[in-house]
């Protein structure tokens, strides 16, 4: 494998992935996310619907209210989501009021993803399909089957 640059897409990629993993091995649906600003990362979350039996408590949600009181404002003008799975359309609501200015994310989401079902990002968001896209979809597919 070769090294990754530090404080590139990848580098924060990467580290979404570990909260993916952090999911998985809490039995939770294997998304993590992790909001940048500055190079720094200010927000990290990771699904945790089973454990507080509350359906909004996705990775997205949870890196948002972290980042939000680490910077001490509702709004994350200048900071990257970096999320291992597209956003459903209620994390795309959450994103779009938050005016993130960029969301990367590595596995596309057909079925249950904003963006083939109606969600959208504020204007001011730029969209990227980044890194990591076989790796977090090989990680959701791996925790399915087990359920299976």
């Amino acid at each position: 494998m070769a090294p990754i640059e530090l404080y590139s897409d990848e580098y924060f990629m990467r580290q979404a992935m570990h909260e993916a993993q952090k999911a998985f091995e809490a039995d939770e649906v294997p998304v993590g996310a992790v909001i940048v600003s500055n190079k720094k990362i200010i927000g990290r979350g990771h699904n945790l619907v089973e454990r507080l039996v509350d359906v909004t408590a996705h990775a997205e949600v949870q890196a948002i209210t972290a980042a939000s009181s680490y910077l001490g404002a509702k709004y994350l003008k200048d900071c990257t989501l970096y999320v291992t799975l597209e956003p459903c359309p209620m994390c795309a609501g959450a994103l779009f009021w938050s005016q993130i200015s960029q969301v990367v994310y590595a596995a596309k989401d057909p079925k249950r993803g904003f963006i083939e079902n109606g969600g959208k990002l504020h204007k001011t968001t730029k969209l990227l399909h980044g890194p990591f896209e076989e790796e977090a979809s090989q990680l959701l597919k791996s925790y399915f089957a087990q359920k299976r």
